[in-house]
């Protein structure tokens, strides 16, 4: 796997992110949520619209993980007002790092992850921060074992559906 390459997504890139993000999502998630729900969230978070505007927004940020060009994972990262919540100058969101299945387990969400930290230290942040679904025990893990603590929990409506987040954070020292 030492071939996989992590890129910035581009307005370009607009199709394979729908693609890659619903997919990912829907794996991810499909098993535990309601079609309903899922269909909903599926067409409202990953619209052409909704995804032009965050690509568009100079304090987000995505990559693509690709392996032979063909993407397998992605990060979006969020800087100050861009952030869905705390909104720290001093901080830095990982809003979603998703992996295709056939690729758990493959360090792909790892250096995925690297990549973020590589960019919160270029620009000196205090800290990291993101929101796992209480119910993803793969991501609360993940997390945990990169230095991850729980700080706090917030509701995600998944449609109809309110689900709790825990949120974590990670002190970067330089």
């Amino acid at each position: 796997m030492s071939n996989i390459k992590i890129r910035t997504v581009t307005l370009s890139d607009i199709d394979q992110l729908q693609k890659i993000g619903r997919q990912t999502f829907q794996e991810t998630f499909s098993e535990s949520n309601s079609e309903e729900n899922m269909k909903s969230y599926l067409e409202e978070g990953f619209s052409k619209e909704k995804l032009i505007g965050e690509l568009n927004d100079e304090n987000s940020e995505f990559y693509f993980a690709t392996l032979d060009d063909v993407v397998i994972g992605y990060l979006k990262i969020n800087f100050g007002e861009s952030q869905t919540e705390l909104k720290d100058s001093k901080a830095l969101e990982i809003e979603r790092i998703y992996v295709s299945k056939e690729f758990h387990g493959k360090s792909v969400g790892q250096l995925l992850y690297d990549k973020a930290i590589q960019i919160a230290k270029q620009k000196n942040v205090a800290y990291i921060w993101l929101g796992v679904w209480e119910e993803n025990q793969r991501a609360i893990s993940f997390y945990k074992k990169n230095g991850f603590i729980e700080f706090d929990k917030h509701i995600f409506k998944l449609g109809n559906d309110e689900q709790t987040d825990i949120m974590m954070k990670l002190k970067l020292s330089y």
